[in-house]
């Protein structure tokens, strides 16, 4: 703005050193005095100057305000992206968060579900297993007593032929053996009914 106003005070200067290189040259020279129109003239000139000058201020001073206005317009827009970008910025990082926080909570009780399926399975087996244990030990059991019955009817069996004879006691064999069939006909029956209970509790795979 000083290189724009140089011209204009340079001028004014000029302007105003006038009427004192005048004077000085009368007292040099013998030349006629300066006169009132000249005067009026360059006071006219001074006062249009100085109106230039002062219009061309304002004109400097409205620019100088609207760059500076411009200018804050600029800070106060560069101002609110920043702000937005922030707003942006977290709204992002608060997305991610819950994401992620989501994503921690499926995995947990993604694992949870795991694991009680798990102790689930391990239960149904460990039961199936003593059940089948059961059934085993029944099994043996109607086994053991099934011999044991073959063996009461064959040591009976000896002791009859032994004390009256094998030939009087022909239809008593019959009979002695008729009875451990049927004891061994009724160990069998409850042994399947043991091990249809079984089987029905736990699965036919199981066994």
């Amino acid at each position: 703005m000083k290189l724009y106003f140089a011209p204009h005070i340079a001028v004014l200067s000029l302007i105003c050193s006038l009427p004192i290189n005048a004077h000085a040259a009368d007292a040099r020279a013998d030349t006629p005095v300066v006169s009132g129109e000249d005067l009026t003239a360059a006071s006219e000139r001074i006062r249009q100057t100085g109106a230039q000058m002062r219009e061309d201020l304002k004109k400097a001073r409205a620019r100088l305000e609207a760059q500076k206005a411009q200018q804050e317009a600029e800070r106060a827009r560069q101002e609110a992206e920043k702000t937005r970008l922030e707003a942006e910025r977290k709204r992002q990082e608060e997305l991610e968060r819950q994401q992620a926080l989501k994503e921690k909570q499926q995995r947990e009780a993604q694992l949870a579900a795991q694991e009680r399926a798990r102790k689930e399975a391990a239960a149904r087996a460990e039961q199936a297993e003593r059940q089948r244990q059961e059934a085993l030990r029944a099994k043996k059991l109607e086994a053991a007593k099934r011999e044991e019955a073959k063996a009461r009817a064959a040591e009976a069996l000896k002791a009859a032929r032994a004390s009256v004879g094998v030939r009087a006691f022909g239809g008593d064999d019959q009979q002695a053996a008729q009875a451990g069939q049927d004891s061994q006909a009724a160990a069998k029956a409850r042994a399947a009914e043991a091990l249809k209970k079984a089987r029905a509790s736990t699965g036919e795979r199981a066994f």
